[in-house]
């Protein structure tokens, strides 16, 4: 499809953004299209689609059409280029949590780095908001044909539905929003209660490990032993087997930890063997982890520019109001509240101080939403994990508060995201609701 950049001022030319369409041959009683959003920013909405089958129940599939695009900025629709893959490798190495004011000045240096790349390598930085990205959606209903659009957002794939749900209420189509964002939460808090889910998930891994007789953590592990694990790595970072020549960071095992943290049936057991082999000086696993949620080949490629998008648009989103002092300041409490992953979070806000500076006029007037959703054409079902480290249940509680007659499903369960991880209550309210309209009677609590 050819789209507005922008869409108040016309001169300012189009873009090309990639969709794609699967009809089941055998369709039958065809409800419409269902379109798919896996969240980031910065995941390809196309290759989720392509992957539908594995992800959505086949008595949907049977009704809709599947459709998948990649959001403007991200994969194939005008993709946001900043950094190099040699870059985006030192990036992710990089020390995420100065220890003093030199290395905080590396910190805001890298930054502007960055946000100097993403401007001078991309044309009109300012245009990639998911406002935007929700009118668009708007243009792709109406080029499907469709009366109302039918959706399934997962992670920030809630709030790109939600700012659509703003703009568009009378054409809320079956709305699926599940690892819920809450608009109304700052960027600041947003991070804060980011922080504590991450921690708070580590404090449940560690707990079920230590039931394990082969569990590698000492008896005695609290929180301050993943602090101290930590701070010895920023002295002697871990070596890897495969990658021998790539020395595994303090940051890169911040993010292999979280990496693992979003799944507890595939995501636990390995990081049980990352931390057994960690002992003995092996960072393998964790590189591997760091990798797989970064998107790196084996090659030292990246899949594509999901890292650099996600970036900007949250930056874009969610405008900055802290100096870079302030995030300094700040830290400490970062730290008290949570005291492992608190450090490294606290200064993410530097990034979009950087490119605050360097992209003009973008459409954001604060740093949250406070405007209720107090009406859409079709009620919402939203859906929150109670030990979701990404997204935290108090998010999907505050969302179902925002889109007024909303349903919310509460699983009890850990990691990211509900549907199609194993609860047969959530799925099935999840289909009924996509293929016959019906909502839960009331607010549905489901376990696995």
């Amino acid at each position: 499809m050819t789209l507005p950049i922008d869409y108040q001022d016309a001169s300012q030319g189009t873009f090309d953004m990639a969709v794609i369409r699967f009809r089941d041959p055998n369709q039958h009683d065809r409800l419409g299209s269902l379109v798919l959003n896996p969240g980031g920013p910065g995941v390809s909405g196309i290759k989720y689609a392509l992957e539908a089958q594995y992800v959505i129940d086949p008595d949907v599939l049977d009704r809709y059409d599947i459709v998948g695009f990649d959001p403007r900025g991200i994969g194939e629709s005008s993709p946001i280029h900043c950094l190099s893959d040699a870059q985006q490798d030192a990036s992710f190495s990089s020390d995420a949590k100065p220890d003093n004011q030199e290395e905080f000045t590396t910190l805001i240096n890298d930054a502007q780095t960055f946000a100097t790349s993403c401007a001078a390598q991309t044309d009109h930085l300012a245009s990639f908001t998911t406002t935007n990205t929700a009118r668009d959606m708007e243009a792709l209903r109406i080029a499907l044909g469709d009366k109302k659009l039918n959706y399934m957002g997962f992670s920030y794939g809630t709030y790109l539905g939600t700012v659509y749900a703003q703009y568009f209420p009378e054409t809320v189509g079956r709305f699926v929003l599940d690892g819920a964002i809450d608009p109304t939460m700052s960027a600041y808090d947003q991070n804060v209660v980011q922080a504590k889910g991450f921690d708070n998930a580590l404090t449940n891994f560690m707990n079920h490990c230590l039931k394990r007789a082969t569990c590698p953590l000492p008896k005695t592990v609290n929180a301050q032993f993943f602090v101290d694990f930590l701070a010895k790595l920023a002295q002697a970072p871990l070596t890897s087997k495969e990658s021998p020549n790539r020395p595994v960071t303090q940051s890169l095992v911040v993010t292999g930890m979280a990496s693992a943290l979003y799944d507890n049936q595939s995501g636990w057991p390995q990081l049980r063997i990352a931390f057994e082999e960690a002992i003995d000086g092996d960072g393998t696993t964790f590189l591997q982890l760091a990798d797989s949620y970064s998107g790196r080949n084996s090659d030292g490629t990246y899949i594509d520019n999901q890292n650099d998008a996600n970036i900007v648009i949250e930056c874009l989103d969610w405008y900055q109001t802290r100096s870079n002092i302030d995030i300094q300041t700040f830290a400490a409490d970062f730290a008290a509240a949570a005291p492992v992953f608190g450090p490294y979070i606290a200064y993410s806000g530097v990034a979009c101080n950087a490119l605050n500076d360097v992209v003009d006029n973008h459409e954001v007037g604060s740093d949250q939403n406070t405007v209720r959703i107090s009406k859409t054409a079709t009620p919402v079902l939203v859906i929150g994990t109670t030990q979701d480290p990404a997204t935290p249940y108090a998010w999907a509680q505050g969302l179902a508060r925002y889109i007024a007659g909303s349903r919310l499903i509460t699983l009890n369960g850990e990691g990211h995201t509900g549907y199609g991880r194993g609860s047969v209550c959530t799925d099935t309210a999840v289909d009924t609701y996509l293929v016959s309209g019906e909502l839960p009677a009331k607010n549905l609590v489901c376990t696995h």
